[in-house]
């Protein structure tokens, strides 16, 4: 019954919408294999790619991949399986078949959270990643990532951080680590949840595997998080996929110079939800899983000296200018990333904001119109906006500079105010 499983799962001309009407239609695979033409015509909308693609009753690749597994030793996890994701199984084109590393989560007893964004991200955008994916396993959520450069590892290393489950979805075999730099993070990853792909082992990563690998992402999860994304972005296709889903979509305000923060910015303006802690997503989950969500009280920023974090990520931008490709010339990354967790480590506890007046030689004239704004005590985002005269966008962007730096807090009810002294 496992062969027909893996034979059906890679018949070539067959879409992942037609096999999921075949499920619907037949008992299991082996009745799918063992149906003639004839009978096989009676599943609606399969087109002739499809019915040519299953004339083929041959389980020799099937044998082939199922020895790949058992010599990489990966599970294997079918549609009809108990431990098969159900939010997973609900979407148009579920993947028949699902090949996997480490442990599976329980996805549906807790709230499951796909943290996606750029690969050439602003220091900014990673520890903004970092924080949110350990804050966002802190409260009891499951971190759902792809795994590449930049915002995807960085979310996950977090979640890792934070002693939480973390699931990598590749769009490559499960046996293949990639990129190639991601060899530790691929092994913590195993250790602490599990690496899941539905393409067989040894298949190598392509320019269309990775937006199909999205419509997984996106669908173990309650909710996607864009950190940072440019115009053009993966993590746009997984938000979007998101939304024809059913799933939330959220999106972390960025700063609105910066190129790669244009595709999440806009995000906002089309009706994501604003965030900037983990809570205000786990937050909305409360009702689903009360037993698995708590409050917790995590640090709002994983990094302290901020000029740094910016110096480390030109320089990893300058290394991209002089023609390495992104994917295949890891070691700036790596260096970004080493010198991104140096200052974790390091970095002092978070302090109160004391006094505006000793730290307000360290805010632009935009900070100090907010800072000056909240003298009084907490007050409305939209009375700020409207006492500042700043726009939404810019307004939104500063805010986040300021929360990074320790300097206001917020509140519910879109409520804000300066952070008291400790």
């Amino acid at each position: 019954m496992l062969l027909h499983w893996i034979w059906l799962a890679h018949r070539p001309g067959v879409t992942d919408r037609e096999k999921a009407r075949l499920l619907r239609h037949f008992q299991d695979p082996e009745e799918i294999f063992y149906a003639d033409h004839q009978a096989l015509r009676y599943v609606e909308d399969l087109s002739e790619k499809a019915l040519e693609g299953l004339k083929v009753k041959d389980l020799r690749q099937a044998e082939r991949i199922a020895d790949a597994c058992s010599r990489e030793k990966l599970h294997i996890l079918t549609y009809r399986d108990a431990a098969y994701p159900a939010k997973l199984r609900n979407i148009a084109d579920p993947p028949a078949v699902l090949y996997y590393k480490g442990q599976l989560p329980d996805f549906d007893a807790s709230p499951v959270i796909a943290v996606v964004g750029t690969r050439k991200a602003s220091a900014y955008g990673l520890t903004t990643a970092k924080r949110m994916g350990y804050q966002i396993a802190r409260c009891g959520g499951v971190v759902v990532s792809g795994m590449a450069y930049g915002i995807d590892g960085f979310a996950m290393s977090g979640a890792l951080t934070a002693g939480g489950k973390t699931v990598g979805v590749l769009g490559c075999g499960a046996d293949i680590v990639y990129p190639a730099s991601n060899r530790s993070l691929f092994r913590d990853v195993e250790a602490n949840g599990c690496i899941i792909s539905e393409f067989q082992p040894g298949a190598q990563p392509s320019k269309w595997s990775f937006p199909k690998r999205n419509r997984i992402i996106s669908g173990l999860s309650n909710g996607v998080l864009v950190v940072e994304a440019p115009e053009r972005s993966g993590a746009l296709i997984t938000a979007r996929l998101a939304a024809e889903q059913g799933r939330d979509v959220f999106a972390v305000p960025g700063n609105i110079d910066q190129p790669s923060c244009v595709g999440s910015n806009r995000l906002l303006r089309e009706g994501a939800g604003m965030v900037s802690t983990g809570w205000d997503i786990l937050c909305e989950y409360q009702g689903l899983y009360p037993d698995k969500i708590r409050r917790v009280n995590a640090p709002s920023r994983m990094t302290a000296d901020e000029e740094e974090a910016r110096q480390a990520a030109r320089a990893a931008e300058d290394s991209r200018g002089k023609g390495k490709k992104t994917e295949q010339n890891p070691p700036q990354e790596e260096n970004l990333k080493k010198e991104l967790d140096k200052k974790a480590i390091d970095k002092k506890p978070d302090t109160a904001y004391s006094d505006v007046n000793d730290n307000s030689s360290s805010l632009n004239r935009e900070e100090r119109a907010i800072v000056s704004s909240l003298r009084e005590g907490s007050r409305l985002a939209d009375d700020v906006i409207a006492e500042t005269g700043l726009t939404t966008g810019r307004f939104l962007a500063t805010l986040t500079m300021l929360e990074l730096k320790g300097v206001i807090k917020r509140l519910p009810g879109k409520r804000i105010c300066l952070r008291e002294r400790g």
